[in-house]
């Protein structure tokens, strides 16, 4: 038998053993935070996944009946029931109503700029600089938290998610976002759990930047202790802004639970792994363990393509003759089933019916 032969079943045992020596398998993954039971399930990763592309879809009116080519296999008989665009600051997210499992949901978009390159490069150069409201000694940075905060996104989301509950019950909530829609997500579970009393909270990101310190990192899973942060082998984007190990006090730091994804194997033997971290949010075993340098592995989680249709400026294509939307003195839109509160009817202009289709643009902040 020759030596490559002995090697390839060498590896092939090694690889065959690997779950058993980390306790994990390929299904469910359950661990123990406190007194509470989480479970890592990659049918239900696969399913969120699948939400978080189809908010990249360009044509609102595909995206709002949900009709897009993203819009199917797992998510079949989703419904949504508010989209929100912030065109002054290229925002967008989404809330809509599950099947299976039973739950809201509420999506936000991550970027849509020129060039994903230059956004990267800009969290290299982050800093610190807002302390988080009521939690001292808690940091995180000012763009990512006014992005959901200060912008037209979080209003119209929390309006969205008290008429559908309603409308169909306590349900759980889950949040979901990629990459700069990930750091969004955060601080809207986050939000619906501390300042909108919401217990049933799920949170589950992929690509996910770092978005405060290791102070906020601890408040934050005490108060929303079911999440998942999702990440894939080399991407680029968990590994920023920059951690400093030798400065927790000034250094940025991830809150847990990630579960990496990546291929381990030998020549021809490759065996996927979905490994679950531990609690310190920045285990060195996981995605800190390679060096962060793909942004191809940032636009792909579970096989499932997370790029935008196309680059360059952002834009609303949608059929404004059978679209119930609302636009406001700045341009940003509201496409809801339900009908807009009296209390914001200064800020909208409901728009008559048009014919045909209509684009509406405007450039990248």
């Amino acid at each position: 038998m020759d030596q490559r032969r002995w090697l390839k079943i060498i590896a092939l045992i090694v690889l065959c053993l690997l779950p058993l020596s980390q306790g994990r398998g390929l299904g469910d993954f359950r661990f123990k935070k406190g007194d509470s039971d989480h479970i890592y399930n990659k049918t239900l990763a696969r399913i969120l996944v699948e939400y978080a592309s189809a908010v990249y879809t360009i044509d609102l009116t595909e995206l709002f009946t949900w009709t897009c080519s993203r819009c199917c296999d797992f998510t079949e008989g989703f419904e949504v029931v508010e989209i929100i665009v912030d065109v002054q600051n290229c925002l967008q997210a989404y809330v809509g109503v599950s099947p299976d499992p039973n739950a809201i949901i509420i999506v936000f978009r991550g970027t849509q700029e020129n060039s994903i390159q230059n956004w990267i490069e800009d969290l290299f150069w982050k800093q610190l600089d807002l302390n988080y409201p009521g939690m001292p000694d808690a940091m995180v940075h000012h763009g990512f938290y006014s992005a959901y905060h200060n912008t037209t996104l979080r209003p119209a989301v929390l309006r969205a998610v008290e008429k559908t509950r309603k409308l169909i019950g306590d349900v759980p909530i889950i949040v979901v976002g990629h990459s700069m829609g990930a750091a969004m997500a955060s601080f809207c579970a986050l939000d619906l759990v501390v300042n909108e009393g919401l217990k049933k909270v799920k949170l589950m990101t992929f690509g996910q930047p770092r978005i405060g310190n290791a102070a906020f990192a601890s408040y934050f899973i005490e108060q929303v202790p079911d999440t998942i942060r999702v990440t894939h082998a080399h991407d680029i984007v968990p590994h920023l802004p920059p951690y400093y190990q030798y400065f927790p006090q000034k250094t940025y730091h991830h809150f847990p639970r990630e579960v990496w994804h990546h291929d381990i194997g030998l020549g021809s033997l490759v065996y996927p792994v979905e490994q679950v971290c531990d609690e310190s949010g920045e285990d060195p075993t996981c995605s800190r363990s390679v060096t962060g340098n793909s942004v191809k592995d940032h636009l792909v989680y579970l096989g499932v393509n997370l790029k935008a249709e196309t680059w360059g400026t952002c834009r609303i294509v949608m059929d404004y003759s059978v679209l119930p939307y609302q636009m406001d003195l700045a341009g940003n839109v509201v496409l809801s089933k339900y009908a807009i509160p009296k209390e914001s009817e200064s800020k909208y202009i409901v728009q008559p019916s048009k014919q045909g289709k209509g684009v509406s643009s405007t450039s990248v902040i």
